[in-house]
Parts: C-alpha cells; sequence; structure tokens
C-alpha cells in the first residue's frame, strides 16, 4: 500500500510534512518508510478505530556535514558534524558496544583512536565498561577544534592522550605498538590511501596479539538524523560497492595476519578481530 504515496514522497519539500490514514500500523514499517524517502517519522495521532495518523517530515538533505569542503575543521566543533552524537543512536551503540565487549576491551592495557575527534568512542569505553581507569588512550585527529573539545571533555581523565596530527604522518609520532585500534570512519577519507595506510597500520602499530575495530559508514546524515545507506559522490541513491570492497578487503588481509574476523551492524558495519596467534 505504501507504494501508493510514492509520488506523494516525491513531491516534498524540506520541512514539509506528509500525513497518512493507516489502520493496524506496522510501526517498523513506518520508520522504514521515512528513512527510505528522506523523512523524519513524527508523532502519529490515534484515531478512536484503532487506526493512526502518520506524520512523515521531510529532511533537509543539504544540511549535512557530507555537503561541506573537505577541510580540516569539515568536523569541527563549530561544524555540521559536531551536532551529531551517534552514541544515542542505538544502531551505532548497540554494535560498537558489542564489538568492544568481541575484542574483551577490559582485557586490553594500551588502545588507539584514529580520528578520534570528540572522543565519542571513548565516551562509551568510559559508561560501559568497568576497567577504564586502567587503560590507556591515545586519541589522534587532525582538526584542532575538535582536539580541544575532546581535551574539555576529558580534563580528568589522566588515562586519555588527545593528539592532533595528520594519520598519514604517524610514523612522526614514535608510537609504541597498541593492544587495541579503532578507527570508525575515517580511514576511508579521500585524503588518505585506504589500502596501503592500513596495512601500515597493522604491521607498525597493532601488536601480534592485539585487536582492531573498524567502523564503516552504511549510512548519511541529514538534518541531524541518522538515514540508511551510504551514498558515494555521483550517486544519488544508496550504493554499497565501495563499503563492501573495502571491508572484505580488509577482513581479508588480517585473516592472513592469523586474526579472527567478523562484519556485524547496520547503519555501521563494525569489522571486529582479534588474534588468534598461539
Amino acid at each position: 500500500m505504501f507504494d501508493l504515496y510514492k509520488d506523494e514522497f516525491k513531491k516534498l519539500k524540506p520541512k514539509e510534512i506528509l500525513e497518512i490514514q493507516i489502520e493496524n500500523p506496522d510501526y517498523k514499517a513506518l520508520v522504514d518508510l521515512a528513512d527510505i524517502n528522506y523523512c523524519k517519522l513524527l508523532t502519529p495521532a490515534i484515531l478512536e478505530d484503532n487506526s493512526i495518523i502518520a506524520k512523515f517530515e521531510k529532511l533537509n538533505i543539504q544540511n549535512s556535514f557530507h555537503q561541506q569542503n573537505d577541510d580540516k575543521e569539515k568536523y569541527g566543533a563549530e561544524s555540521i558534524f559536531a551536532t551529531i552524537n551517534k552514541t544515542l543512536q542505538p544502531a551505532f551503540l548497540h554494535y560498537y558496544i558489542q564489538a568492544l565487549e568481541n575484542v574483551d576491551i577490559n582485557a586490553r592495557i594500551r588502545v588507539l583512536n584514529l580520528g578520534v575527534n570528540s572522543g565519542d568512542e571513548f565516551e562509551v569505553i568510559k559508561q560501559y565498561f568497568s576497567n577504564f581507569k586502567n587503560l590507556k588512550f591515545i586519541g589522534i585527529d587532525y582538526c584542532p577544534s575538535a582536539i580541544q573539545e575532546a581535551n574539555e571533555k576529558f580534563k580528568d581523565d589522566d588515562n586519555i592522550q588527545l593528539l592532533e596530527a595528520d594519520i598519514n604522518l604517524l610514523d612522526d609520532l614514535n608510537l609504541e605498538p597498541f593492544d587495541l585500534i579503532i578507527s570508525i570512519g575515517t580511514l576511508q577519507s579521500s585524503n588518505l590511501n585506504f589500502k596501503l595506510l592500513f596495512q601500515d597500520i597493522v604491521q607498525k602499530y597493532l601488536k601480534k596479539d592485539g585487536a582492531m575495530i573498524l567502523g564503516f559508514p552504511n549510512c548519511r546524515w541529514c538534518d541531524g538524523q541518522m538515514v540508511y545507506g551510504a551514498s558515494p559522490k555521483n550517486y544519488n541513491f544508496p550504493e554499497m560497492s565501495i563499503l563492501y570492497n573495502d571491508a572484505q578487503w580488509c577482513k581479508k588481509y588480517l585473516q592472513q595476519k592469523k586474526f579472527r574476523v567478523t562484519l556485524t551492524g547496520k547503519d555501521y558495519i563494525f569489522l571486529t578481530a582479534t588474534s588468534i596467534r598461539k
């Protein structure tokens, strides 16, 4: 029945609302319908005959950090990106916590986050895992204002060190290998040579008995809302070939290095790798 409203959804302009009366509503279907049509599902009006008026508000697709120029402050404290807190999204948080459990975060000692930004991933570990104070964290990002914000956020945590640096120049930092390396939505950036950099990171900065968590975005952020499906440049619809190719390539490479690798998630695809070396 939802195909009947395809044209109405297409006509919507940003912030306009489409109302549909539905009997015996399937709320999961309504959420999916909103996602597919780049809308926000608003609180429905409940009618006396057990039907509802479903309300869909069109998102402003242009109100997205994806549309901004690719410079250091694209992800800065005053950017559109800074208004996003992906840890408030169950579709991100559930699978990220699952990945942390799979790598046994409480048993790790040194943790590196590449593309730490304001430190959301460290906040989750602090909130949900008991061994936080016994871990040593280093976070790296090339955005000055993001690092400044993260330093303020973790000013009372002396086990966290945050560095403003270019991931392309990791060798300049003289870092020792880590028990766990985390990178969420960073290594695929256009200014990085993804495969060569990934190999370098594994060979130089990951302990032989270490673990890794990579997050591949399978979503876009529009009007502050996470919308399912990666949309590369030159596509106006989700197309996941690059995502699948990168994730599968990393999986095969790590398996060759004697890691057990899993791929989980939905809006973010999480690659979790743990060493199986004896």
